[in-house]
């Protein structure tokens, strides 16, 4: 007789191996699936569950996430996918790492969390280069040889410098990913290739990278898959023509759904169990849905111990009402239910030294925002302005032509928001550099942020100079956040303290804010299908075509810069 701590009877169990449920008994020991059969003879179970036909599922693994981005601590992020049926995750914690270096790094990912995360190498910090952008912290191959020692590493987090991935010469991305190889040979290269083709396609698969995560189309899907590369699938490509191609196509063993970004307030709703709903309700067949977001990413990252109901694997489980509808009755992690293990938190007292008083940026004036040129006294410049899409984050490139009176360019005339971006680590005496954006901020009002892709400078843009002023001021007096203005006054704020990127507030209150943060947002008429994480990009010099750092405006493909203002 075989003494185990849990038998599970009468419940539909999802077979990743066969892709298909089958009516059998499940036994669990010390935190692993012992036996699956229909039947258990000779095994005492310290506990008996009867299902009464529901549905058991593996934990979903979401193999690509950013902790940082959700403006979290790994805690607080742990105690709220749990319960939406996400078990493990493989992080790339890149913004604190762009923000304090390696030793930010480890202080983050030493909290503990009640699933179980691994984590990718953050590859590209800065995203670009120093002379692009100016960084709290930066990773070379010394920071990739020391974390490449620490077993909880699995993959080359995304690898973003596509000048410097592809060029004939050596580069320092190109050394990152042979010290992994030379290390770790199958160890996973996470890619950031969004909408290369053709021969750029080619450059990026020789150098090494092995996976790409970034905003996808049906032809992207077709050959990015047919060229060998791993696609994963986040919200913002899940369309019908890219969800179609995978059905019509049974492109199940080469494709996962991933998060990637997930917004504090998105995470009051879900996690990776909405978007395995959606793929469903867009006519994915549940199990195939399943298989992408359990197995398929974890055996993806070579994580043999884990996405399957069977023996030896980690008992990590979801019960499900309706398949369907992936209504979620109760969720385990290693053998034991999330109701028991998981209660409410307060705020967590988790704030690492080296995270702290990060936000050393010099206040500015009214004058310092005054838009100036000496390409004439009185006339007209052309201006070179960032124009927002109303989904993704992929910006336009557009010129417009400005009235000039005494240097003083008028922009308001145009429609147009002011943006300024300001070196914040007091590695540069707080330099700062001024854009203009088109179908940004419409009405009277700002919005601010140390939460600035990728680099996390502060972020300034709106119309109204006043509220632009009273946001940068009040993003250093508490060391960083996230703020919207309704003329110069401050509408709503959402504090992050921790390296001016993360909050230690539950997920509740910090979704709140951040909620409030969009509404905001959208009355003052911003619109996008993201509106937070849209603004935040406005500086992520590695997503096209035209965006703005500390030191100026850059044409992302190119790396070249471009002057705010032409003849």
């Amino acid at each position: 007789m075989t003494e185990v701590d849990l038998i599970i009877k009468n419940a539909h169990v999802f077979n990743v191996y066969l892709r298909k449920f089958q009516d059998v008994q499940v036994s669990i020991k010390n935190g692993k699936f012992y036996w699956i059969n229909k039947e258990l003879p000779n095994l005492k179970a310290k506990k008996v569950i009867d299902l009464q036909g529901k549905y058991l599922i593996p934990g979903f693994v979401d193999a690509h996430m950013h902790i940082d981005s959700s403006m979290t601590t790994p805690k607080i992020m742990g105690e709220t996918i749990l319960k939406y049926g996400t078990t493990t995750i493989i992080a790339d914690d890149h913004e604190v790492t762009n923000v304090a270096g390696i030793n930010g790094l480890k202080d983050f990912i030493n909290e503990d969390s009640p699933i179980d995360i691994f984590f990718g190498i953050p590859s590209s910090v800065p995203s670009t280069n120093p002379q692009m952008e100016t960084t709290g912290g930066k990773i070379g191959v010394p920071e990739v040889k020391e974390l490449l020692k620490d077993p909880r590493f699995i993959c080359l987090g995304e690898v973003m410098n596509f000048k410097d991935m592809t060029s004939d010469k050596d580069t320092l991305i190109k050394d990152i990913i042979n010290t992994c190889h030379k290390t770790k040979p199958t160890m996973p290269i996470e890619g950031h290739t969004p909408a290369y083709h053709g021969e750029d396609l080619a450059k990026i698969l020789y150098a090494g990278v092995t996976t790409d995560h970034t905003q996808q189309t049906r032809d992207l899907v077709n050959e990015k898959i047919r060229n060998g590369m791993f696609v994963e699938v986040q919200l913002k490509s899940m369309h019908p023509d890219v969800i179609n191609t995978i059905i019509d196509n049974k492109y199940f063993e080469h494709v996962a759904l991933v998060t990637d970004d997930s917004m504090p307030d998105t995470l009051l709703k879900g996690h990776l169990n909405l978007l395995v709903k959606k793929a469903i309700n867009m006519g994915m067949k549940p199990e195939d849905a399943i298989y992408i977001s359990t197995y398929i990413p974890a055996r993806h990252m070579g994580l043999w111990d884990r996405g399957a109901i069977a023996p030896g694997r980690v008992a990590d489980f979801s019960i499900l009402d309706n398949l369907e509808e992936l209504s979620i009755a109760d969720v385990y992690k290693n053998g034991i239910s999330a109701k028991e293990t998981i209660k409410n938190t307060s705020q967590d007292d988790f704030s690492p030294n080296s995270l702290t008083t990060s936000v050393k940026a010099t206040k500015l004036t009214k004058q310092d925002l005054l838009l100036k040129t000496n390409l004439v006294d009185n006339g007209s410049v052309t201006a070179n302005v960032i124009q927002i899409n109303p989904v993704g984050t992929f910006t336009n490139h557009i010129q417009k032509r400005l009235a000039v009176h005494n240097h003083i360019v008028d922009w308001q005339s145009a429609n147009l928001a002011l943006i300024i971006v300001q070196e914040r680590y007091g590695l540069n005496d707080g330099k700062f550099s001024l854009g203009l954006v088109d179908r940004g901020i419409i009405g009277d009002g700002a919005v601010g942020a140390t939460w600035a892709h990728d680099h996390h400078n502060l972020m300034v843009m709106g119309t109204n100079i006043d509220g632009m002023i009273d946001i940068q001021h009040q993003l250093i007096n508490q060391q960083g956040g996230y703020i919207v203005a309704r003329g110069e006054k401050i509408a709503a704020n959402a504090p992050l303290p921790i390296g001016g990127v993360v909050s230690n507030q539950p997920m509740k209150i910090l979704g709140e804010q951040i909620g409030n943060i969009r509404k905001n947002l959208v009355e003052l008429g911003y619109k996008n299908t993201n509106e937070i994480m849209s603004f935040s990009t406005l500086s992520l010099l590695v997503s096209p075509s035209l965006k703005i750092s500390d030191k100026g405006l850059f044409e992302v493909k190119s790396q070249k810069k471009v002057p705010l203002f032409e003849k």
